[in-house]
């Protein structure tokens, strides 16, 4: 899947669990005073549950609410390691949660097998 924001849209990940019960008013509610952002701006706001493996992306426009809700029935989706506050995060990070990427764990990997170049 691939993401075609204009430009001016922001991509915000809330890096607390959330509890994936919350729908359009808990999880605007959690933009305004947990995230201290104007949940109408425009941008899109990601959440995820405890386990990874489902998130929610929230839109507000005006007079119009938008969710996205994207669950995996095996595996996870990799976040941030900070479990505190919110990031904004690009396009080409927001592919990486959705394809499963994890970026540390090949990192990791790469780094011990050019390890032995140094």
């Amino acid at each position: 899947m691939s993401l075609l924001l204009p430009a001016e849209v922001k991509l915000f990940l809330y890096l607390s669990p959330v509890d994936m019960r919350k729908s359009f008013n808990g999880l605007t509610s959690v933009v305004t005073h947990a995230m201290r952002l104007d949940p109408t701006s425009g941008h899109l706001f990601l959440f995820r549950n405890k386990r990874c493996n489902r998130f929610k992306i929230l839109y507000v426009e005006r007079d119009c609410f938008t969710l996205w809700y994207r669950r995996l029935e095996r595996g996870k989706f990799y976040f941030p390691e900070s479990r505190e506050g919110h990031l904004e995060i690009t396009t080409e990070q927001f592919a990486w949660i959705l394809n499963s990427f994890d970026h540390a764990r090949l990192r990791h990997k790469a780094h011990k097998k050019f390890s032995t170049f140094y």
